[in-house]
């Protein structure tokens, strides 16, 4: 059923989400030049493990309601990085000690390079 939302529709809805329970440091990277896998990845940051289930819990909630289908949810239990796959968005939720330690923002963003320069 997501495909009746766009990326964009539920980049807005799991943004929204975020925001409400006071994610910090949320980043949305598009992607669609680097896999086909999916458009867009957020990454953010929540100041607990407790904060990191309760943002993913509510991402996954606002986008249901939406009528987004979740394809899969992974590290609810142990909460240090919980990822939401929503098809076209997959959504990072981490602690920001795990954030630091992936840096998933300069990964993707040195991935983009290197396919730049190679183009």
């Amino acid at each position: 059923m997501s495909e009746l939302l766009s990326t964009e529709q539920l980049t807005t809805i799991a943004i929204a989400a975020l925001e409400d329970i006071k994610g910090k440091d949320i980043v949305v990277i598009d992607v669609r030049h680097l896999t086909s896998l999916f458009d867009k990845m957020i990454v953010a940051s929540g100041d607990s493990t407790r904060q990191v289930k309760s943002l993913a819990d509510n991402v996954q909630k606002k986008l249901k309601e939406a009528g987004a289908d979740i394809v899969g949810i992974e590290g609810e239990q142990v909460g240090e990085w919980v990822l939401v796959d929503a098809g076209g968005l997959v959504v990072h939720v981490m602690h920001p000690s795990t954030r630091l330690h992936y840096n998933l923002e300069e990964l993707w963003g040195a991935a983009r390079k290197a396919r730049q320069a190679a183009a």
